[in-house]
């Protein structure tokens, strides 16, 4: 498996993080983790094209979450992707189908795909049941952002694995997901002392990561307060294993 980080950032805009996305490629298959605004251009910059994009999982229905879903649909809709188009799957907590239906409510006639190459969806949080996809496998469980908020992990046919906690603040589901897995993608958008509900420090990114045994830890989605301090230092009060500070357009070996 291979990660490139497409944005590091948040919904603040910065010159150089763009908002949340992550794509993993899985024996040559294209996945994307969250559509922030901008996705689709950062795509281009790290050599990816959209139209071989073939899952996109949505952890929450926050807009620098998923914003760029509706470029990739209007983008889609050019009759000459079109006709040419391979079926993609959009994937995210009950919800999904609703929220990309009051989508095309909002731009009537514009970002609607034939069924046959768009499918939607929709994990219960409740039902932690593993997904098996032809060359991976995909667990979830709840994190405690918004009601829906889902963690993933993927793991390979080759046995490697990966898990992406989106926005949350500390939760044991998210320990228990990633118990063992080979690198911990975790959001840290506040420093310690300013903590703010439905979010992680990192030193609490830190604590989780070593509860779970983690042995490589990937932080991103920093704010703006996150990145004039010392993030490495305040993680290292709780963490000892290798730290990586997200960037964007880092791309990982896993």
């Amino acid at each position: 498996m291979e990660l490139i980080i497409l944005g590091s950032g948040t919904g603040m805009p910065l010159s150089y993080r763009a908002s949340p996305s992550l794509a993993l490629i899985v024996d040559g298959e294209l996945l994307l983790f969250d559509m922030g605004p901008g996705t689709l251009r950062q795509l281009t910059r790290a050599g990816l094209n959209h139209e071989l994009i073939s899952r996109i999982f949505i952890t929450h229905f926050h807009p620098d979450h998923t914003a760029d879903l509706v470029h990739l649909l209007f983008a889609t809709r050019n009759p000459t992707i079109l006709s040419r188009r391979a079926p993609f799957a959009i994937t995210g907590p009950v919800g999904i189908t609703e929220f990309i239906q009051r989508l095309k409510m909002a731009y009537p006639g514009w970002i609607s795909l034939p069924s046959e190459i768009m499918e939607i969806q929709e994990l219960d949080i409740n039902e932690m049941v593993p997904r098996d996809y032809p060359n991976f496998r995909i667990l979830t469980r709840p994190t405690n952002h918004t009601p829906n908020s889902l963690a993933y992990r993927v793991e390979s046919r080759t046995g490697k694995s990966l898990v992406y906690s989106g926005d949350t603040s500390f939760c044991e589901a998210l320990v228990v997901l990633a118990t063992g897995s080979d690198l911990l993608i975790l959001e840290s958008s506040f420093p310690d002392g300013e903590e703010v509900e439905g979010h992680l420090t990192p030193s609490q990114a830190g604590h989780l990561a070593s509860l779970a045994e983690v042995n490589r830890l990937v932080l991103i989605h920093f704010y703006p307060e996150c990145l004039r301090t010392d993030i490495a230092a305040q993680c290292r009060r709780t963490y000892k294993g290798e730290l990586i500070l997200g960037r964007d357009l880092l791309q990982i070996r896993i």
